[in-house]
């Protein structure tokens, strides 16, 4: 008769499971960073251009702002001023 001796997972298996989980992690809370970042700059960009909008023409242009291309202008510039 034969013994199957169940495989017991050694310490060297067990530390590699848990820096892939390690890894895991960190990649996940780098991605909602990242996230939480391109949300702020697109509600810092949503602000700029609520207080743009209702500048005349002229008002806009001293801003170095187009009506015409507003919207790209803000999208462009929202992401810098939002960093600082």
């Amino acid at each position: 008769m034969t013994t199957h001796e169940a495989p017991c997972p050694t310490s060297t298996s067990a530390a590699e499971s848990a820096a892939s989980l390690l890894n895991f992690v960190k990649s996940l809370i780098k991605g909602i960073a990242s996230w939480v970042q391109s949300t702020a700059d697109l509600w810092a960009a949503a602000a700029l251009y609520d207080a743009l909008r209702g500048l005349s023409d002229a008002e806009l242009h001293k801003q170095g702002f187009s009506r015409d291309t507003l919207v790209r202008d803000v999208l462009q510039s929202g992401a810098h001023i939002a960093r600082g």
